[in-house]
């Protein structure tokens, strides 16, 4: 199992009560699988992202990615463990605007030791592959949003990871780009089985996940696989969805 999160609970405090932004979630991601997250804002699927990419601690309850209980490592063993074991494609990109196309998709091997001729070699194959090969040279500000994110799709798998979390990652492109990130996530999954998970607002992007959770008020309220609905409510909150 990549991914196991049982009875989840994340408390904010700070203000002038404390917020439960995720209550009691549980869920399993099998590897190759596609999972969705879905609600409206201020639902807990970004918190709940943010938990499952070791972002952040589970107040209670367990997390674990690849058997390993993200509540029992320290910062250090948090920090390899996302640097090693997931990647990550955001909204807004997040390339930084002083390195090239190739050198931001080689990035993730090189903090990690890897040798300058095999990064710059990853990021050659990957860039052809999605389609960026003559985009290379270029820089963040030189090329479109929607090649930006396919640049950061590539960076995002260079290493390899057991699971990638995409938070929103068509919700700053227009159709056409968001159709064409969609359809290269789906083909990284299909082709390579890459287990993802992705937060969206946008049905037709959920649609594409061979499952989707949809949350309101930090809890599961129902499970939808592949047109199959699952009525979750109060006390599937608490199973394995």
């Amino acid at each position: 199992m990549i991914l196991v999160v049982d009875n989840v609970i994340k408390t904010y405090v700070g203000g002038e009560s404390p917020v439960e932004a995720v209550r009691g979630v549980s869920m399993e991601l099998r590897q190759g699988e596609m999972v969705a997250i879905m609600g409206p804002s201020g639902c807990g699927k970004s918190t709940l992202l943010h938990l499952c990419g070791a972002m952040d601690r589970p107040t209670s309850g367990d997390l674990l990615i690849e058997g390993v209980n993200i509540n029992k490592l320290n910062d250090d063993q948090l920090t390899r463990l996302r640097r090693e074991r997931i990647g990550f494609v955001f909204q807004f990109f997040n390339l930084l605007p002083t390195l090239s196309v190739g050198e931001n998709i080689a990035l993730p091997l090189l903090l990690d030791g890897g040798s300058e001729s095999e990064a710059a070699r990853r990021a050659s194959e990957l860039a052809e592959r999605v389609g960026l090969s003559h985009r290379l040279r270029h820089y963040p500000q030189q090329i479109s949003g929607g090649e930006m994110q396919r640049a950061a799709i590539a960076r995002s798998v260079i290493h390899k990871p057991a699971l990638l979390i995409a938070d929103d990652p068509t919700g700053n492109l227009d159709s056409d780009n968001g159709e064409k990130v969609l359809k290269l996530l789906g083909e990284l999954n299909r082709e390579i089985g890459i287990t993802i998970l992705l937060a969206t607002h946008s049905a037709e992007t959920a649609a594409a996940a061979g499952r989707v959770i949809h949350m309101r008020d930090g809890k599961v309220e129902r499970v939808v696989v592949r047109g199959a609905l699952q009525p979750s409510e109060e006390s599937a909150t608490h199973a394995i969805v």
